[in-house]
């Protein structure tokens, strides 16, 4: 293929999908490495399967949708139709599969030395085998629903990701098709009786009573199944947005509802069934470039059940840390007014912004809160704190986003709870997810005056991925960033996308142009300029091309990316400066840090936005600049020790596969072992 396609130059890029596909063979990774806890290992497998599950569900989902609507269009960093990056995708999935399952039965039987043991439903014997049948003709046989396919009996709809038992039927000289999914209504594992850890899983004992459920016929052939299905509805477009006799709330669950019917992408079979496996092909309409055979169990959330094992088995307990900063007895309010605080999650504890919306809740002298709500816990205190406020007489603004993919029915039901609060709720605007993180409250001081707290984050204002990923959350009583902070609310009120704003990078407004102006500056420096980015996604095709430009033009270049990066970097003339590392460790690094500059001249900037094009240009996104020096100087040194990780990070090599990084002789450096022991204060005092 030619280099330069359409005018795009492809010598120094990759397809977005291959990327994250190269970042989730990352992530299986964790799941091989002898020195991550066993059960830990464990659960790197689950994530993997729910990584990819969702992958297909959304990303191939929506290749698939734009196949059928625009066949031609063509890949600005592959040079590939949608039917092309398909097939890449199926034929990179299936060493990915063949992989997992090595590492699922080698650890397997690590575990079962630890007494955990997947026992086979036909392994079992003796009291075992009684219980499990016990439990099965009590517990799950009066919720099965068995059903043969014939002229009488049409294929039924396969629920996505829900297993289903399937057999082959012998019926005089002609063969039939014999389904049955697992109850939803019972657990995935039945732990058998006994001291140690054995347990079998429910679809397998499904599929060992099948003889037993379609009694009258002969089972020939008989395997696990699950169906994956397209889950990228349009919150946009169609019907479902043209009645105005029905609000967003009541057409994003028509929405919901339709997503479980739309078309399967992928199948999945356990067990060797080649008859079945056509069939089910053929009435699923899908090939078998589209089918995976796999060893290891293809839901595997039951893992996170396993809680209560040695110690050894799991990483050490985690306890996040008040910060430093703060003195947790004293009121929030007055904290900020002093100085700007910075948390630093998991390390820190969320606690003291929890804090500060209970005691504004509770303090006569304030007059409002606004907030925007991505994505929050099931049992929410920022909600809690909220609707405590509202009820207090507090104006409370929340700005909700239903569109929070795979979140949408968990946002519909806190928004019913914040509006039966007194809570004024809006939904955003048509088109432009609202993914900021932003909170502000005001206050009116003895004098009449007005005050300010303006919370900007990199992650949602949710406690339980608060000790999961790593995030910032900035809180500054800065009165500029108050007066951008209320003119964005007031802005997202009237449906202004672009406003103007003093300090603020507000997308689809400016953070994009903005961006490219700072890549502009340092481009200006020649050899002195340097950039360091820590983001989760790199594909924005004119950001990539300012970068490679920079680094042309002797700019050194260090990226931090999680995930998708479509930048090459190390490419002759046109990325060699340019570094670009990959951290996959205990915590998910989830922290959008923007940084230009050295020294006293360099710029730096927190932020909810990624650099992909649905962050500059369709979604409501925040970048905020850092003013403190002492903060400016500590997200310095943290940057520092990201990029000297030489444990958990990986490098991205020109060929877009990632290598381990060689210690030459240095000090082996884990940066996120090192922010457990080593959080220190930010402030001198």
């Amino acid at each position: 293929m030619s280099q330069i396609v359409e005018g795009w130059d492809l010598s120094y890029t990759q397809n977005r999908e291959l990327s994250w596909l190269k970042f989730n063979e990352r992530v299986l990774q964790e799941a091989a490495d002898p020195t991550v806890p066993l059960i830990e290992r464990w659960r790197f497998v689950s994530i993997f399967t729910s990584n990819l599950d969702e992958f297909f569900m959304v990303r191939v989902g929506s290749l698939f949708d734009l196949n059928a609507v625009f066949p031609k269009k063509i890949d600005n960093k592959s040079g590939k139709t949608a039917i092309q990056q398909l097939d890449a995708i199926y034929d990179a999935v299936r060493p990915l599969i063949a992989l997992r399952d090595r590492i699922y039965a080698d650890l397997m039987e690590q575990l079962k030395e630890e007494g955990i043991v997947d026992v086979p439903y036909r392994q079992l014997r003796g009291e075992e085998k009684d219980y499990v049948q016990d439990y099965y003709k009590n517990r799950v046989y009066p919720l099965l629903v068995p059903q043969i396919i014939d002229r009488s009996h049409p294929f039924p709809h396969l629920k996505n990701k829900r297993l289903y038992a399937v057999a082959l039927l012998k019926h005089h000289d002609r063969r039939m098709l014999g389904i049955v999914g697992v109850p939803e209504e019972v657990p995935p594992i039945l732990m058998l009786p006994g001291q140690a850890m054995r347990f079998v899983r429910m679809e397998d004992v499904l599929q060992g009573n099948l003889k037993k459920i379609f009694k009258i016929y002969p089972v020939t052939e008989k395997c696990v199944i699950t169906v994956t299905r397209n889950a990228d509805i349009s919150y946009d477009d169609g019907d479902e947005f043209e009645d105005d006799r029905l609000d967003f709330r009541s057409q994003m669950m028509k929405l919901l509802r339709k997503r479980e019917n739309l078309a399967p992408v992928r199948l999945e079979v356990q067990g060797n069934a080649p008859t079945l496996q056509k069939l089910l092909q053929e009435k699923l309409k899908l090939t078998p470039q589209q089918t995976y055979i796999c060893e290891c169990p293809m839901v595997l959330k039951y893992v996170y059940r396993f809680d209560q094992c040695d110690p050894s088995l799991y990483y050490p307990p985690h306890q996040a840390v008040y910060s430093e900063d703060l003195q947790p007895n004293a009121p929030m309010w007055q904290q900020v007014q002093k100085r700007d605080v910075l948390l630093f999650y998991p390390y820190h504890s969320m606690k003291p912004f929890l804090n500060l919306l209970k005691e504004a809740g509770r303090d006569p002298a304030v007059r409002s809160i606004q907030i925007t709500i991505y994505r929050v816990a099931n049992k929410s205190a920022v909600i809690k704190y909220l609707c405590e406020a509202a009820e207090n007489g507090k104006n409370v603004t929340v700005l909700v986003e239903l569109r929070a993919r795979f979140d949408e029915r968990n946002n519909i039901e806190w928004a019913k709870e914040l509006e039966e609060a007194g809570c004024t709720v809006v939904y955003g605007i048509d088109h432009f997810k609202c993914h900021s993180k932003i909170c502000l409250i005001t206050r009116q001081e003895e004098d009449g005056s007005f005050s300010h707290v303006t919370h900007i984050g990199t992650g949602n204002f949710n406690e339980k991925t608060a000790t999961l990923y790593t995030d910032f959350s900035l809180l500054t009583a800065d009165q500029t960033i108050a007066k951008d902070a209320l003119t964005f609310f007031q802005n997202m009120l009237i449906g202004d996308l672009y406003g103007n704003y003093e300090r603020l990078l507000v997308a689809p407004c400016n953070v994009k142009s903005e961006l490219m102006n700072l890549i502009e500056q340092e481009m200006q420096k020649g050899e002195k300029g340097h950039i360091i980015l820590k983001i989760n996604s790199l594909t924005e095709r004119d950001l990539i091309d300012e970068l490679a430009k920079a680094s042309k033009a002797g700019v050194k270049i260090e990226l931090i990316v999680r995930g998708i990066c479509c930048l090459l970097p190390g490419i002759s003339k046109k990325t060699k400066n340019i570094r670009i590392i990959n951290i996959v460790g205990r915590f998910l690094e989830h922290s959008r840090v923007y940084c230009f500059g050295d020294a006293e001249e360099r710029k730096i900037y927190i932020s909810s936005a990624d650099l992909m094009t649905r962050n500059q240009t369709r979604r409501v996104e925040i970048a905020c600049p850092v003013q403190s020096p002492e903060i400016k100087a500590w997200l310095s040194h943290y940057l520092q020790i990201l990029l000297s990780d030489n444990v958990k990070a990986r490098c991205l090599m020109p060929s877009g596969n990632y290598e381990k990084i060689e210690a030459d002789g240095k000090e082996a450096l884990s940066s996120q072992e090192y922010f457990e022991t080593n959080l220190h204060a930010m402030y001198e005092e």
